[in-house]
Formats: C-alpha cells, structure tokens, sequence
C-alpha cells in the first residue's frame, strides 16, 4: 500500500528492530543547481546531512538557507582542495589561486612534499568561512573526495582542529570500510578499497585525539547516469557498520557544475530516488532508517 505523505516525512523512529544510518549529502553550495537539489531533500526531510564548500561563490548565498535547517540535521564543512579556487590566493598549495587536482594532491602527500603553512591556513579559511556565515561551528567535517583523510592532509587537519576546537569536538567523516563490507557490497569495489587503504591511518589518529566518527561508510558510485541509482542504494545498505554512514551526491544540474565536475546527470537521479517511495521500501527492507549522527 502506498504511503500517505505524513508517514513518507515522519522522523525516523529508532528501535531494536531498526538500525539508524547517517544518510549526508555532499557538495552544498558546490554550484547554485546543487544546492538547489539538497534543500529539496533537506526540506523534505530525507537526508540528515549536509556538507558545504566554503570556497565556492555560491556559498555566501546557499549559506542564508543552510542556517534555516540548523537543528533539522547536521550542517558541516565539505573540505576542498581540489576544486575551483583557494580562499587563501595563490600560494604554495594553489599557484594562480587555482587548487589542484586529486592525484598530484595525493602524490605530493604521500611523497612528504606538501606546503605544510598553506594547506593549514585555507582549512582555517574554509573553516572560517563557515562559522561566519552560519554563526556556529560545523557540527562535522569531511572533505571533497576524501582529501581530508589523505595522507599529509590529515596531520595538518588534525593539528588545526584540536587547536580550534579543545572542548567539544565535530565529529568527523572516516571514509573507509571493512574490506568484506566492500566485496559485499560490490558497486565500486576497486574505488573504496583504494580510498580504504588511502585513509586507514586517519581513523586511528583522530579517535586517539578525542573525536567522534562513524563505523561503517558507503555511497562509492561510478555517476552513471544511466545506472539504476536506487538498485545502487540497495547494496550501501549491506553489511552495515555500528554507525553508518552513506555519502550521496544530489543535486539539480547547471552550466557551472557541468564545467567543474563530472558527476552531473547522476545527481537529480538520486534526487528523484530520495523523494520517491522506492527509498523508504528499501530502507525497510534492510531494517534501516535514517538518523541524526547523534542518534546512532
């Protein structure tokens, strides 16, 4: 029987019966169209997360409707260095004020050679530009393909936060998993085991220093966007961790995001999924709801 729209928007109720999992929508303010898409699944009360790009020019006006859903679900720092242009100028990490791309991102860190001063003063600058615009401090932070868990970055990031932050604490995003929870799951295996390896240190470190993270992380797609995305949803529901997590990508599509990235005509796909009833019947097929990060 088809659900009515009260039962579609209920809060999740989270019981012995059902498991909560942390359903965050990445990339706010990435571009106009994107933002546009989240706050349809914000307002509808279908995702319970979402992370902002601070250094975007979008971010100034997508922050004024991000500080409306505060208390609704977590609004956090989407960390990124490797997409558009630096808060800080051009500098040792950005030359032209241009970030860089992933993979010699990722090669400068794991060859010791990263500027140390500069990626430490544009995540102050991210993160500052959060807190003024919503008035608060992020309530968790990861980062734009997983670069805040690389190797360097990570060290830098921890070194910033424990000193922004002494008392209470962002929880943060640990972006790999169990590797049989990978092969379970299969939709990109190759994808998440290699930012699994990429990223295992960072888990330990940061629970050492005192902060929160969840256990059990899923959402690796290929964008495709003649891919049935809700089959996809299926299988980040297999093999769950004790606090789960599930990245997603939504978003409406614009000339902007189709010049910055590569994901585009995935993103109102996951849209339409998350609206749809298809959602809630295969969250229940697996025992499953979505929940607050405090909730789990």
């Amino acid at each position: 029987m088809p659900m009515n729209a009260s039962e579609m928007n209920a809060e999740p109720e989270i019981g012995a019966q059902t498991r909560g999992f942390a359903l965050v929508a990445d990339d706010f303010a990435m571009t106009p169209a994107v933002t546009r898409g989240i706050l349809r699944l914000a307002e509808a009360g279908r995702i319970n997360a979402t992370g902002a790009m601070t250094n975007r020019p979008a971010w100034p006006e997508a922050a004024r409707a991000l500080r409306g859903l505060a208390g609704r679900l977590d609004l956090g720092l989407h960390l990124n260095l490797t997409a558009g242009q630096a808060l800080t100028g051009a500098s040792a990490l950005a030359p032209g004020g241009a970030l860089p791309r992933l993979a010699p991102l990722i090669a400068r860190g794991l060859a010791g050679r990263l500027p140390l001063p500069a990626l430490a003063a544009e995540i102050e600058a991210q993160l500052d530009a959060f807190e003024q615009a919503t008035g608060a401090a992020p309530d968790f932070i990861d980062g734009h393909q997983h670069v805040h868990a690389m190797p360097g970055i990570r060290r830098v990031l921890r070194s910033v936060l424990l000193r922004r932050y002494p008392g209470a604490k962002p929880w943060l995003r640990d972006a790999g998993d169990r590797l049989a929870a990978i092969r379970a799951r299969r939709v990109e295996a190759r994808k998440a085991a290699l930012v699994a390896a990429l990223t295992r240190p960072f888990a330990r470190a940061m629970r050492e220093a005192g902060f929160r993270l969840n256990a059990g992380f899923a959402g690796f797609s290929a964008f495709d966007p003649a891919a049935d995305y809700a089959e996809q949803f299926r299988t980040y529901l297999v093999a769950p961790g004790a606090r789960h997590l599930v990245m997603c990508h939504p978003g409406e599509v614009d000339d902007e995001l189709r010049a910055l990235d590569p994901a585009t005509g995935s993103r109102p796909n996951e849209i339409a999924f998350f609206l749809s009833e298809r959602f809630a019947g295969i969250c229940a097929e697996a025992g499953m709801k979505p929940a607050r990060f405090s909730e789990l």
